[in-house]
């Protein structure tokens, strides 16, 4: 499907150094983007579904990078069906696994916690919630695992290890075990802060100074954060990612960026939701989080769109997260929503409102266009200007 957007008037590209591209159009074929800013009118004319996004801001879609899956949209956490699709409404685009650790009855024995890694990634493989591309399957560390396990797991495509809810006797204990999946090209993955399970441990500094996982999940708190004299440790003796979360600590997430952009270290700082959860089911968590940094930092609100889109996507090696040919296609239209004191997305977010999602596209396909059924209504009328497909786009509405 070639696919079209016009009338843009903001496109932001998920890259902090570089935030805004000039131009109104973007161009998709074959689920990668063609072109952004400009194209020419026959490019355009030969696409086969053309939006109009009437005046409204692109952003890439969001990638949520702490999702608790289980095996497919249902969550045992919140008993709650759908909840994938409901955050495509959110205008979340890509989802990461926290590991399967919520599945019911999950196994905790070596064998058991690599057959329920593969099964997750593979269940995903070409499932897609509302649109959703969801990267499952993360191996849950137990005592037990040998290096030659993680080996295993990496030659049948597990990339994603994760520490924080086995039986070791003290976290120190992951140490070897995320060593060994680094070796084997896995991007690992540490709980951070007090325990959010019953039989769990907290995670704080030395723990992580001596695991050196890729990223600190919900270094803010998932829900208790670390001491506040932590933070800078991270930052300063260590270059491992920052994810805040939606479901943590406010206050130690605005203290995180603080840090982070004083220490020039932006590009290890991530946002992700950290649910479903005790904290419950969030469509909107990524933008909640995203007007929290805005509007109560003095964070550029391009910067806090990077960190939950090409941020994500650097740290983890996706092909999405950025609008630049060549990425993948997946695009969310924003705008002020009616009834606001502000007249554009960007404005609004600053303002820290919620603002309306008008239109998601993933993989070059319209997931809807005109209407998010999690916000309220679009300023402006964004919409299909022509399609040359016998498909509906209009989506559910509330």
């Amino acid at each position: 499907m070639i696919t079209a957007i016009v009338n843009i008037v903001v496109i932001v590209t998920g890259d902090w150094r570089n935030p805004i591209t000039n131009g109104d159009t973007i161009v998709m074929d074959d689920g990668k983007i063609e072109s952004v800013g400009t194209a020419s009118s026959k490019a355009v004319s030969n696409c086969d579904v053309i939006i109009d996004a009437d005046g409204s801001t692109a952003i890439p879609g969001f990638i949520d990078s702490q999702v608790h899956n289980t095996f497919g949209d249902y969550t045992p956490r919140q008993k709650t069906i759908g909840f994938l699709e409901s955050y495509i409404h959110g205008g979340t685009t890509t989802g990461i696994t926290a590991s399967e650790v919520h599945v019911t009855g999950r196994p905790k024995d070596p064998e058991g916690v690599k057959a329920l890694a593969v099964a997750a990634m593979k269940c995903f493989e070409n499932y897609r919630p509302g649109g959703m591309r969801f990267w499952a399957g993360s191996i849950i560390l137990e005592p037990g695992l040998v290096e030659n396990d993680f080996k295993e797991i990496s030659d049948k495509g597990v990339w994603l290890a994760k520490a924080g809810f086995g039986a070791v006797k003290t976290p120190y204990d992951y140490a070897p075990m995320i060593g060994w999946a680094k070796k084997y090209g896995m991007i690992t993955t540490v709980h951070t802060g007090g325990a959010s399970i019953p039989g769990s441990s907290g995670i704080w500094a030395d723990h992580l100074l001596k695991m050196q996982p890729d990223v600190s999940f919900h270094v803010n708190g998932g829900p208790a954060a670390m001491p506040d004299e932590d933070f800078p440790r991270l930052i300063n003796e260590s270059k491992i990612a920052l994810q805040v979360c939606t479901a943590g600590n406010l206050r130690t997430l605005l203290m995180t960026a603080d840090l982070v952009c004083k220490a020039d270290q932006f590009d290890r700082f991530l946002i992700a939701t950290d649910t479903p959860t005790g904290s419950g089911i969030m469509p909107l968590g990524m933008m909640y989080t995203i007007t929290h940094l805005a509007s109560l930092t003095d964070l550029p609100v391009e910067h806090a769109i990077a960190a939950a889109t090409g941020n994500n996507a650097t740290i983890y090696n996706l092909n999405s997260g950025f609008l630049k040919p060549g990425k993948d296609a997946d695009v969310v239209l924003l705008d002020a929503c009616v009834g606001s004191s502000k007249d554009n997305a960007l404005d609004g977010l600053r303002n820290g409102d919620i603002v309306a999602v008008g239109a998601v596209i993933t993989d070059a396909i319209p997931r809807f266009v005109g209407r998010s059924r999690n916000t309220p209504a679009t300023n402006r009328k964004i919409q299909v200007a022509e399609c040359n497909i016998k498909m509906d786009f209009s989506g559910d509405s509330h």
